[in-house]
């Protein structure tokens, strides 16, 4: 199913518009809408602008994800991922770029810095239960079945 979203970008740059990069490509890059280059040191994070807002439809989320080719050759990911934009925003989606390697990593204008994919959500009515069903897990926590 293909979704029409009015995405007002904040220039008059069509190259902001987020586009997919291949037929089947998930999630549609995204890039930086920065006047001059943005270094992250090792260890940091820098919230970097898209220029990009979106009508997000009602049951429905964008997720922001890491591009692969930056978290393998520079240890560049999305800090919160994946990232979500409630359907009932309308500001600029900004992406936390983090840096997880050893030397500075350098965002420059325009460059395709994460993906944005279309999800549906659903949503869940929470009640407050004093007891809940068995299962063959119960309340193992992390690493609970071992590491092989």
């Amino acid at each position: 199913m293909q979704h029409t979203l009015p995405v007002p970008v904040q220039t008059d740059d069509a190259e902001l518009v987020p586009s997919y990069a291949t037929l089947n490509a998930s999630g549609a890059d995204v890039r930086a809408a920065i006047p001059s280059p943005i270094i992250i040191a090792p260890g940091s994070s820098a919230v970097i602008p898209t220029g990009v807002c979106m009508e997000i439809p009602e049951g429905h989320e964008i997720q922001v994800r890491p591009r692969s080719g930056l978290a393998a050759k520079n240890q560049v990911t999305v800090l919160n991922t994946p990232g979500t934009i409630d359907a009932d925003y309308r500001g600029e989606i900004c992406v936390i770029l983090m840096n997880l390697g050893r030397e500075s990593f350098t965002v420059t204008p325009k460059m395709r810095i994460a993906q944005l994919v279309l999800a549906p959500v659903v949503r869940a009515e929470f009640i407050q239960a004093n007891v809940l069903s068995a299962t063959a897990r119960g309340g193992g926590k992390f690493g609970h079945t071992g590491t092989h």
